[in-house]
């Protein structure tokens, strides 16, 4: 029989459980800072809450899939794969956003 090594991922390091409790924790700070900021900016509706709250999902999203989902260990083809997409994705969500806060601004000034 011939021997075949699978080599679809790099391995994991062996403080995982240590690495998951730390994101865990970076997370839970996260979304304090994210709750307290909504409660803070709760009457204000400007573009800037927008683009922080944005930014602040973006960041907790980094966490989540480069640990919880294993990202940080895999090859950099299957992370490119998915990371270019979804640059794509933030960039037409910001171009949407702009044009609502135009569309709004037309509104307000006709």
């Amino acid at each position: 029989m011939e021997h075949i090594e699978h080599l679809e991922h790099t391995e994991t390091p062996k403080d995982m459980k240590s690495q998951i409790w730390k994101t865990f924790w970076i997370l839970l700070a996260f979304t304090v800072v994210d709750i307290v900021i909504y409660f803070i900016l709760l009457s204000n509706h400007s573009m800037w809450k927008n683009w922080l709250f944005i930014l602040l999902g973006v960041v907790k999203a980094y966490f989540i899939v480069g640990v919880f989902m294993h990202m940080k260990f895999e090859r950099k083809t299957l992370m490119y794969s998915i990371i270019v997409p979804m640059i794509f994705v933030v960039f037409f969500v910001t171009l949407m956003i702009i044009e609502g806060d135009y569309t709004n601004l037309l509104r307000w000034f006709k």
